[in-house]
Order: structure tokens, then C-alpha cells, then sequence
């Protein structure tokens, strides 16, 4: 085999030339190896000059779940990518893992999370809430831009890049922020680097809604990449806050959240962001649909490869409902709100019949002093639930409600297909190995000892869960194992096949 180091087999990203598969399946002269490989630098292909001599790993006789069937059988790793799957690997390798009993699944991809740095890192950092991503399964996220300041501009948005890669045990992107006036420097956005373009079409943590036709028109016609949508209807949320106040004065309880924020207010954002989105025949993407109202939004009659416009489901949406609000008060309190169980119970079978096509969590953290505040406007929205997602999923999974091949698929393949991301989400070889050992047999209970996002508390305290994360490898390094996150591992930057 001669070199292969010509132009077909690289991508453009931001002016640098990436290989479009492992280097394990490639072989390269000299002057490319000087020239192309050694160009691709932090980041991309191999962090740091010792990832890319990352070393071995060898998981040995572990259920392997992927693409759609499950299979016993040996996984070997090399200088992080997947080398080879499936029966049985003798070969020496710098670590083995024994995998007898347990679950081998990829990675998970969880495409909406708010690590609030810069700017709010008395919530979270982003070093912070990745580790207790990968603690929890999830070895890539895609943050989002409201923070302090706002990503707004390609200045702000390479800042985040430059915080991750300094200390984000998982890999990671990082959303462009869209206003009513940033329209230009949106449009500056590196499809190939950078995972999507956030709208908030209805208002959230931060001051960035969206809300002037004429921009929203115009960013959902000249987007060079995806858009990611927050919808909900602000007209209705403040009359609906206003009726609220009448009713209640200053003194709102937190079970008057979902009328607040209705499931009315829901679709009519979500049908305008859908007929945009089909006027300019735009990529997209809305997060955390909460209602029975909008299934009907998304096609289910196509592959996912084939969609243009998608839609995400989170599992807090598909775990509470709003009588838990008499339990759990300020602490599930979310925007999109948790709604009715009339709401709930339609959102599962949605996702099953491919209306919905990725599971996320939307981790969102506020500390336990500003979730306990008893005024309804100051107590903010957002729970953290990056460390829990599995589990979650799980318990569902246990209770006969979805397998476990969805499970992988909904939260692993689908969010690599639908951002097209490079070379991730699955465990085939010649892909980035990421990947998590989970033993189904164990039993434990989420506690503030064992919960590690920066705030330190978890909706979920006191539940007990069977089955949990044993090893999560990002990228070919071991980044947790024994209860214990590797913080000298570095996540990659994301790219994208686009």
C-alpha cells in the first residue's frame, strides 16, 4: 500500500487538514506525516503528542452493545481509537480490563448541557461538571452559550475551546449563541469546528431570547450549520405569568410552573421554528420537547439521515411529572417545565417510533441557596443530571419500558448522526474509543457523598439505582475507574463531517 496522505482523505477543518479515518488504517510517507499529521495539533487528532502514543487497552469478555445487537466478546484499543471488536483478542496490551458480566457501550453523546463557565462558576465549571459526566457514562458534550458573558462572538466561543482543552476530561463542543443582533458574526461559524448555532426562542437562564422576526428569519435562511432551538412562546409565558400574579400576588407555587410555562406556549414556538425552518429548508434541531402537543412536529417515516429537522427528548422530561413538584418543589423546576403525566407519557413512545431521535439531559446547575429562594421568579430554572443520565435511562430499561439497543441508540449512535460528527458514537473499528463498562449487577444509592456536580446536590438523592458505570474511556485514555476520575486525561474537540 502506498501513501494515502493526498486530499481525498482528509477534511477541511478550519484551515487544517484532518485524517477522515484512524491512522491505524492508513498508512502515510514521510513528508505527509511532517506535514498534515503534525498539523492537526491540540485539539483534534490526538490532544497532546503523548494521547496519540496513548498506549492499549484490552476489555476482555463484556456484552457489546452497538448497533442495535448485543455480542460477547473482546474489544482492543490503540493509541485512541477502536482497533478491533468482537470475538476473541489475545494480544498483549499496556491495560486489560475484565469485562465478565458486564455491558461494553459507547460512549455517550449528550448534545445539550450548561457547564456556566465563563462567568456563573459558583454553578459549575466546565472541568467540573465533565467529570461527573464521565463518572456518569457520558464521554462528549455540546455546551451552551449562556453564560457570563454570552458566546456571542467567535472571540468568546474560542475562549470556551481554550477553557476545554485545558481542562475537560470529556470530549467537547461548544454552541455559537445567536441574538437580535449578532447575525453576522453567527454567520462566521465554522460548521466543520463547531457543533451548532443556539437560538432561545423563548427566554432562559441569561438575556438571550431571540425574538425579532425579521433576525430569526434571516438566521434561519443563511445558517452555514445547524440550529439548535430553546421553544417556548414568550408572549404566553408573561400573560400567563401575569394571571399567575393576580391569582397569587408575589407568593406562586412552584406546581403553577407548567402553567406558566404551557405546553401551549411550547408548540406554538416549536410550529413557528418548524415552518421557518421548512421555509429555508434549514437544519434543525429543537431540544427538550416537553409535550404530547408537538410529536406531531417531526417526521417518523424517514431515517435519521434524511431528516432535516429533528427533535430531543431529555430524561428528566421522561422521568418526573408535575405531581412531583408536591415532593420535590424549586428542584425540578425547569424550563421547558415539567408537565402533566398526560404530558410525560407521550414522550417516551414518541422517541420509540422515531418522532424524537436523541436522548439529552439539558444539565442545567443552580446552587441549593438559589433553587430554595421562595420567590417563583427568582428561583431559577435547572437541575443538574449529566452524572445520572444512564441510570435513568436504565431503571426504564428495567422496567421493560425501552431496551437496551435503543437506549445506545437514542443517546450514542443518533447524536453522532444527527450532528454529523466525526468518527464517534459507535464502537467499530477505526472510530474514537469511547467507551463505558457498565455492571448491571451493582447496587447503590444517589447520595451527596458520590454526587459530583460542583453544587453538590441531585433530584434524585436517596433513590437507589441497579446497575452502574464501572470505566468510561474518552477518546483511548482511561478517564474513570474505581470510583475515581483521571484528571490528568484530556478530552478532544469535536469535529464534524459537514
Amino acid at each position: 500500500m502506498g501513501c494515502t496522505g493526498d486530499p481525498a482523505h482528509f477534511i477541511n477543518n478550519g484551515g487544517r487538514r484532518i485524517p477522515k479515518v484512524a491512522p491505524a488504517v492508513l498508512k502515510f510517507c514521510e513528508g505527509c506525516i511532517n506535514g498534515s499529521l503534525k498539523s492537526v495539533g491540540v485539539g483534534y487528532f490526538g490532544a497532546k503528542r503523548e494521547q496519540m502514543a496513548g498506549g492499549s487497552i484490552l476489555i476482555k469478555g463484556g456484552t457489546i452493545v452497538n448497533r442495535g445487537q448485543r455480542k460477547v466478546g473482546d474489544l482492543l484499543i490503540r493509541d485512541g481509537f477502536i482497533e478491533r471488536v468482537g470475538g476473541t483478542i489475545d494480544v498483549a496490551a499496556d491495560r486489560e480490563i475484565d469485562a465478565d458480566g458486564c455491558l461494553v457501550l459507547p460512549g455517550i453523546i449528550d448534545d445539550q448541557v450548561h457547564f456556566r463557565e465563563p462567568g456563573l462558576t459558583h454553578k459549575a465549571t466546565i472541568a467540573s461538571e465533565a467529570r461527573a459526566a464521565v463518572a456518569g457514562g457520558t464521554t462528549s458534550f455540546m455546551e451552551m452559550p449562556n453564560t457570563k458573558p454570552s458566546t456571542l462572538n467567535q472571540l468568546l466561543l474560542e475562549e470556551k475551546y481554550r477553557i476545554g482543552a485545558a481542562g475537560s476530561v470529556a470530549n467537547y463542543s461548544f454552541y455559537m449563541g445567536a441574538s437580535n443582533d449578532n447575525l453576522d458574526e453567527a454567520m462566521r461559524t465554522d460548521p466543520q469546528t463547531v457543533c451548532g448555532l443556539k437560538i432561545f426562542m423563548g427566554s432562559s437562564t441569561g438575556n438571550m431570547l431571540v425574538d425579532n422576526e425579521k433576525t430569526l428569519d434571516a438566521l434561519f435562511a443563511q445558517s452555514p450549520l445547524l440550529i439548535a432551538t430553546h421553544c417556548e412562546d414568550e408572549a404566553t409565558i408573561r400573560h400567563n405569568a401575569a394571571l399567575a400574579r393576580e391569582k397569587y400576588g408575589t407568593d406562586i407555587p412552584v406546581w403553577e410552573h407548567p402553567n406558566i410555562r404551557s405546553a401551549e406556549g411550547c408548540l406554538r414556538s416549536s410550529s413557528l421554528a418548524v415552518a421557518l425552518a421548512k421555509r429555508h429548508n434549514t437544519r434543525l434541531h429543537i431540544l427538550h420537547i416537553s409535550t404530547a402537543d408537538e410529536v406531531g412536529l417531526f417526521r417518523n417515516d424517514i431515517p435519521l439521515e434524511e431528516k432535516r429537522i429533528t427533535a430531543e427528548v431529555c430524561v428528566h422530561h421522561l422521568t418526573f411529572n408535575a405531581d412531583d413538584y408536591a415532593r420535590l418543589g424549586n428542584k425540578i423546576k425547569c424550563n421547558p417545565a415539567i408537565k402533566s403525566e398526560h404530558h410525560r407519557s407521550a414522550l417516551l413512545p414518541a422517541l420509540l417510533d422515531n418522532h424524537f431521535d436523541v436522548i439529552a439531559t439539558d444539565h442545567a446547575p443552580h446552587t441549593a441557596e438559589e433553587k430554595a429562594q421562595r420567590d417563583y421568579f427568582k428561583a431559577p430554572g435547572g437541575l443538574p443530571l449529566v452524572q445520572h443520565s444512564l441510570d435513568m435511562m436504565m431503571r426504564l430499561e428495567q422496567a421493560g419500558q425501552i431496551g437496551l439497543e435503543r437506549i445506545v441508540e437514542k443517546m450514542c449512535h443518533a447524536p453522532a448522526v444527527c450532528f454529523q460528527i466525526d468518527r464517534r458514537g459507535y464502537l467499530d473499528a477505526g472510530m474514537w474509543a469511547d467507551v463505558v463498562v457498565y455492571d448491571p449487577r451493582t447496587e447503590w444509592t444517589v447520595a451527596p457523598h458520590n454526587i459530583r456536580y460542583h453544587v453538590g446536590w441531585s433530584p434524585l438523592e436517596g433513590q437507589t439505582f441497579r446497575g452502574r458505570v464501572r470505566e468510561t474511556i474518552v477518546s483511548g485514555r482511561l478517564a474513570y475507574a474505581g470510583g475515581r476520575v483521571d484528571e490528568s486525561v484530556r478530552g478532544e474537540r469535536l469535529a464534524f463531517r459537514r
